[in-house]
């Protein structure tokens, strides 16, 4: 069995005069670079599993940069083949599970949070 790791630190923005790491993945601006930059599309038909880490100090990842990061594999995969394949973890204590379904029913049913 095949495994990718997709570790969201990888990808934090930095402020570049206080050198802080963001604490929030937010926007679908965001998720679509993020989406491109970890190859997340070529990965999952590659590999039976992808690990997505989520860093211990994220405090908040929005519904629309979550859309636009797994806008291809859910509409791909649905939502069981979907949940079945992706396993998100939170090295933290931030709980990511309303923002994600709510962004994987908004792809599945063609709206956005912009609608």
């Amino acid at each position: 069995m095949s495994k990718a790791i997709i570790n969201l630190e990888d990808f934090r923005s930095e402020d570049k005069i206080k050198h802080i790491k963001s604490k929030v993945f937010t926007g679908r601006d965001r998720g679509e670079e993020v989406r491109k930059k970890s190859k997340i599309d070529d990965l999952e038909k590659t590999n039976d599993e992808i690990e997505i880490r989520i860093p211990a100090d994220i405090y908040s990842i929005n519904p629309s940069f979550f859309e636009e990061l797994f806008f291809n594999v859910v509409q791909k995969l649905k939502k069981d083949g979907f949940v079945s394949k992706f396993k998100l973890i939170s090295l933290g204590e931030y709980n990511f599970q309303g923002e994600l379904l709510e962004a994987v029913d908004r792809i599945l049913n063609d709206t956005t949070a912009i609608d």
